[in-house]
């Protein structure tokens, strides 16, 4: 991208600027961290407006405004049942089902639910999965924004990755929890901010200065196969849709850095109400990201290929809200590092090396020695080269196949025991990395291709997950009696 020598210059001094506010505003709240608690969720005092802010902040990075941005570009509004759609029903999800029981068990860790409710082995197997899954999630980030750093300042694409994580885990070390969530409430602000000045700006010049009359020109302009939300048009697309879905609305139930925001909410309500707040915004504004997709093929077709809103932006915005928009773009990436990074770095420290630590080394210690290593195995996994999207993507699934159902069964009912959770994420995740090895994108493709059977992958674990769970409960049923 083409910038003014003087334009860069100042958009690198500004962005300077605000890495080192960030790093004021979590040097400022280390005294309010005390203890483990403190640090992994923030003393269980955000309230309502804080805990929805950093729930949205947390997905709302490069998944939801680079990557679908320049998938629905190409593909069409379909690619969007994953994130922002299914990522927005997970929160509200969360809020009906699952923020209320788990708030008053008082956890830091969702491993900590399973250790309570099945036993010390099942969280050690739930944390184990539960970790490594992370890193292709945050690896999506630092390729996202070290991609930015690249576009915008000729940075090479493995040193903008190191120096994003740096700075990242930097801050994520001083304050934790704390610091984490008030630049989150920060970030989001001008990350929604520079979204809608952006949208705007877009659609009034598809529509010649109306907004209205710029939708109705997308609209036009587009060809129906792409403004498809669902697809209908065979069994097999309309259930591997289903099947992204899924992973997005259920993948991340399971997941630490969901459940570390409902935990440090001040009450139960607070987190049940934060998961509604944050998932009906999260479904209004990722509208918007998808709208900027569709318009990019008509205003900026060439640049379809990499950069799409950073090539909007430099077309259509003042130099002063360029400068604001590319500081939004980077606060919001920014923003899901750090809680990603914290959240395995919370259950890496808390659930595996708490068990083997026997006070040799104090506890908010072992959380930041968790932190540098989530972002070492992060960074590993970023040099491998993958898309961000495929990253995204892989990163829900596990989760999904391997924990969501004995998080579910566990908290609404008592039956079943250890056995059956281990054997369930045990199965779950062995027959996912089965076909992930493989490359399968359907379940048993090499067999079930030839009876035209098109099952996809996540969902059919999933259903095999829950079909080990009951079928090991029922034997140690049988054992009892």
């Amino acid at each position: 991208m083409n910038l003014s020598v003087e334009l860069t210059w100042i958009l690198a001094a500004t962005i300077v600027a605000y890495v080192a506010c960030m790093y004021g505003l979590a040097l400022a709240v280390r005294k309010r961290i005390h203890n483990t608690e403190d640090f992994i969720v923030a003393g269980r005092r955000l309230p309502l407006s804080l805990a929805w802010a950093t729930l949205l902040a947390t997905w709302f990075g490069a998944g939801t405004i680079l990557a679908v941005t320049e998938e629905v570009s190409r593909e069409g509004m379909r690619v969007a049942g994953l994130d922002p759609i299914g990522a927005g029903f997970c929160l509200l999800l969360a809020g009906l089902f699952f923020a209320k029981p788990l708030w008053k068990m008082g956890l830091l860790t969702l491993s900590d639910f399973f250790r309570r409710r099945f036993g010390p082995t099942a969280e050690i197997v739930s944390a184990s999965i539960m970790v490594p899954t992370y890193f292709g999630w945050v690896a999506a980030q630092f390729v996202a924004l070290s991609g930015l750093l690249e576009l915008f300042f000729g940075i090479d694409l493995e040193v903008g990755i190191l120096l994003v994580a740096m700075v990242a885990m930097g801050y994520t070390l001083l304050g934790g929890m704390w610091s984490v969530t008030l630049t989150d409430a920060f970030q989001i602000t001008l990350v929604l901010v520079g979204l809608v000045i952006l949208t705007v700006t877009v659609l009034g010049r598809l529509g010649d200065g109306g907004v209205f009359a710029g939708l109705l020109r997308l609209k036009q302009e587009t060809p129906p196969a792409m403004l498809q939300l669902i697809p209908t048009d065979s069994a097999r697309e309309l259930l591997g849709w289903i099947g992204i879905f899924c992973v997005g609305a259920l993948g991340n139930i399971p997941g630490q850095d969901l459940m570390q925001r409902v935990f440090a909410a001040k009450s139960a309500v607070v987190a049940r109400r934060a998961c509604y707040v944050a998932g009906f915004a999260y479904l209004s504004f990722g509208l918007l990201p998808i709208v900027l997709g569709l318009a990019a093929r008509i205003l900026v077709p060439q640049d379809l290929d990499r950069g799409i809103l950073p090539a909007l932006a430099s077309l259509f915005l003042s130099p002063v809200t360029l400068v604001i928009f590319t500081v939004a773009l980077i606060s919001a990436v920014l923003s899901t590092i750090d809680s990603a990074i914290l959240s395995p770095a919370s259950v890496l420290s808390q659930n595996i090396f708490e068990r083997f630590n026997r006070g040799r080394i104090h506890s908010l210690t072992l959380n930041r020695i968790a932190i540098v290593i989530v972002t070492a195995g992060s960074l590993a996994v970023a040099y491998l080269g993958e898309s961000a999207y495929a990253l995204l993507e892989d990163a829900y699934e596990l989760p999904l196949v391997s924990l969501f159902v004995p998080l579910a069964l566990g908290l609404k009912s008592k039956y079943a025991g250890e056995r059956s959770a281990i054997t369930a994420m045990l199965v779950g995740a062995g027959l996912w990395m089965i076909h992930y090895a493989a490359d399968w994108e359907y379940f048993l493709e090499p067999w079930t291709s030839r009876w035209q059977l098109t099952l996809p992958v996540s969902l059919t674990v999933t259903l095999i997950s829950l079909v080990a769970y009951g079928l090991a409960s029922s034997g140690r049923r049988h054992g009892q009696n």
